[in-house]
């Protein structure tokens, strides 16, 4: 076996050196007409008259229907712009159609002055359509255009804005008012689009007392059934999005138990300097053996009755992350004892969402020494496939702010139908975990991804008990055998600990190696019949197979920031034989983004695409052939939907590989047997998100001829500057031990 290597040097920095030419609809593509400009025309003509009589608001909110999935650079440019004022910056959600193809619809918030001046350039360009291409314009027709010789001036346009106004009606289908539904049945947490006003305010005026302990953020809040009713009747519009608060955990009809009884004949040390893992869950039994690992936080209103149920859950969790290698002698993963720090936040019963989604906040804001987060809590209902929960959103904006990571359970299914996975399994920066049996094949009660229709989620998957093999645990009256993904995360949490608080590694890296072990040399990550249940794949038992890689095989981790458009280094040596690069490669890069819950389906704020390859004398040849940033001077247009599906644009876990098989072959090398890494950042918004942000990457070169290069590596690394660190997992604990030593200075 070979370690795992950290380089580390140093990746340049620079701007985004492309300036865009004049935009153009696709070639081959179907005409702008001037009759659909003036159907534009009515729409916005409506919308405005509409608005006119609506005085909650000051401004209107408006959906523009795409007429498919578009990229930001497709998104309206000439419509609702003016000045400094940009239509990016006045977006206030997206989704995508329910029904059909999809298609994007993304909601704007606008003055009524900017409606009517865009009414007006639309207009005007319609005038030329009609006076100058006889009604419909093509794409060799602008290529062309110079050789018109319009006078747009003549016109109150520019071309630039005549350009912009054709090609945002060509991806533009037409536009309406929001028409989002709320549930009244039950209590909502309710979201509602940003406007200019205060959203107490607006909520006071239709009649709503929104107190300080019903609000998450600015836009979210609690509404209870006959105030969803007010606001459906007086401002539907005004609705984003609106779950159901009160929750039922997935757990109930999957815990599973053999036999009597019996109180585990287990016998622990005391802890000593072990790391802590925080345990967010229902309550813990401080009678059980291990107890003294456990530092116990009840956070359950002691107004609400309990019983010996509501500390089932949890104390079996707990158990786990403390002894489970011990009591699960067949999972022993190498990792020994943790301590625990337990938060009961909820009973066996039905809670509510809302409080806490406020209790975790308020937790994780209380203990900042804490990095690793358990949650196996998970609702019966189903995700939204057009918004976040707000239970989600919140634990990604918390892991954007904080470098803290949590490990998720991906929900459990007790129906014979497939169903979507439960909040809070829909977190992009959480690890979110499903199970499998021994076998290696899915849990049978396995729920499934994906996430806004786009999102891989599950990561990953891990053994969580299933039929007669069930997960060893201890419960508050002694030995259980249960099943369940509560019971796959803890085991994740294990090793991401131990990653990140014995070995020493960051949260990014940490990640990557994670999804990229349990990855192997499958592709099962982009298997849309796999993937949407297992994730990834199933995370190795031990953690040796994932600090350390195959004789025929060097794997090596990075981390970078980016500071500017490209990260990058040209500085790889990859080693030669007959001057040829004698591997395949596969790489897992994983980043936590803000992301912004009103921005509904165009969730992250930030993408960072990864590019790695041979050095070429054109710049770096893609190992997955994705050219989505290459500056080769060559048009590369690639559909949204497909850079989405493809590349993984948008997602902050990617995994890309050569292609693996049972004929591996050389490759040429190019440019003394360099390879290159590009890490490009790119921005939905105009926040800037994606500055300073962090990335681990994980890369596996594999021998085609199963010979171990590792030491070729690393003296040719060295050579080009790289310092080269081998993890040895047995130095770096000896270095953890030292670390939690207390120092008594004599008096």
């Amino acid at each position: 076996m070979n370690d795992v290597l950290q380089l580390r040097g140093t990746f340049q920095q620079r701007p985004n050196g492309n300036r865009p030419g004049s935009r153009n609809v696709p070639k081959n593509s179907q005409s702008v007409t001037s009759d659909h400009l003036k159907q534009l025309i009515k729409d916005l003509q409506d919308l405005s008259k509409y608005w006119d009589n609506q005085k909650l608001i000051t401004g209107a909110l408006i959906d523009v229907n795409y007429i498919r999935v578009v990229a930001k650079s497709n998104r309206i440019s000439g419509y609702f712009t003016k000045g400094t004022v940009k239509p990016n910056d006045l977006v206030r959600g997206a989704r995508f159609t329910t029904s059909g193809d999809k298609k994007h619809i993304i909601t704007h918030y606008v003055s009524d002055g900017l409606i009517k001046d865009t009414i007006e350039k639309v207009e005007n360009t319609a005038k030329i359509l009609d006076s100058i291409f006889s009604g419909t314009v093509s794409n060799a027709d602008i290529e062309n255009i110079d050789a018109k010789g319009i006078k747009f001036a003549d016109y109150g346009l520019s071309k630039s804005v005549f350009l912009n106004i054709i090609v945002d009606s060509y991806y533009v289908q037409s536009f309406s008012v929001p028409d989002n539904t709320a549930n009244a049945t039950n209590n909502q947490i309710v979201t509602i689009y940003k406007t200019d006003e205060d959203t107490i305010a607006i909520m006071k005026n239709i009649g709503i007392n929104i107190t300080p302990d019903k609000i998450i953020d600015n836009t979210t809040f609690l509404l209870y059934p006959d105030e969803i009713n007010l606001l459906k009747s007086k401002a539907p519009y005004l609705i984003a999005m609106a779950v159901e608060d009160i929750t039922k955990l997935s757990l109930d009809d999957i815990v599973t138990k053999d036999g009597d009884k019996e109180h585990i004949p287990a016998k622990i040390d005391s802890p000593t300097n072990e790391p802590t893992i925080g345990v967010i869950d229902t309550l813990f039994d401080d009678r059980v053996y291990f107890a003294e690992w456990v530092d116990f936080r009840n956070m359950v209103d002691p107004n609400i009755p309990v019983d010996q149920d509501d500390f089932r859950h949890g104390t079996a969790v707990s158990s786990i992350i403390v002894d489970g290698h011990v009591i699960n002698p067949d999972l022993d993963d190498g990792c020994g004892r943790f301590r625990v720090r337990h938060f009961g936040v909820a009973t066996n019963k039905p809670f509510s969402s809302f409080t806490v989604v406020k209790q975790i906040k308020q937790i994780v804001d209380s203990n900042p020494d804490l990095r690793v987060w358990n949650l196996s809590l998970g609702s019966e209902r189903e995700i939204n496939q057009n918004f976040i929960s707000p239970e989600a959103a919140m634990l990604d904006e918390i892991q954007f702010n904080n470098d803290v990571i949590f490990v998720i359970a991906g929900t459990n299914n007790n129906t014979k139908t497939e169903r979507l996975i439960g909040s809070p399994a829909d977190s992009i920066n959480s690890i979110v975990v499903n199970s499998v049996n021994k076998t290696g094949n899915r849990a049978s009660y396995s729920r499934k991804g994906v996430v806004l229709s786009f999102f891989n989620k599950p990561d990953v998957s891990a053994l969580g008990g299933d039929g007669k093999d069930r997960i060893r645990v201890c419960e508050p009256t002694g030995e259980a055998f249960m099943a369940g993904t509560s019971f796959a995360a803890p085991w994740v949490s294990r090793k991401v600990a131990y990653l990140m608080e014995v070995l020493g590694l960051s949260r990014e890296v940490a990640k990557a190696l994670i999804v990229d072990a349990a990855a192997d040399w499958n592709d099962t990550g982009n298997d849309p019949a796999l993937a949407p249940f297992v994730g990834h794949g199933a995370v190795p038992v031990r953690i040796e197979d994932i600090v350390r890689s195959k004789d025929d095989e060097i794997k090596f981790i990075m981390s970078g920031v980016s500071e500017q458009y490209d990260t990058y280094t040209y500085n790889l040596p990859v080693p030669l034989n007959k001057d040829k690069h004698p591997f395949v490669t596969k790489a897992t890069l994983c980043y936590f983004p803000n992301c912004s819950i009103n921005q509904g389906v165009d969730y992250t704020n930030t993408e960072l695409d990864i590019s790695i390859g041979r050095m070429t004398n054109k710049g770096i040849k893609p190992i997955d052939k994705n050219m989505q940033s290459v500056n080769d001077g060559k048009s590369h247009y690639i559909y949204e939907s497909d850079a989405r599906s493809l590349y993984r644009k948008w997602d902050n876990t990617k995994h890309i590989r050569e292609k693996y098989g049972d004929r591996l072959t050389a490759r040429k090398a190019y440019k003394d047997g360099l390879w290159g890494v590009s890490v490009k950042t790119k921005e939905r918004l105009s926040k800037r998100d994606g500055n300073g942000i962090k990335f681990g990457l994980v890369v596996t070169l594999k021998e085609t001829s199963g010979i171990n290069r590792i030491n070729d590596f690393i003296r040719q690394a060295q050579i080009r500057g790289w310092l080269v660190n081998r993890i040895d997992v047995n130095a770096q604990v000896d270095i953890y031990n030292k670390l939690q030593e207390q120092i008594t200075f004599d008096s």
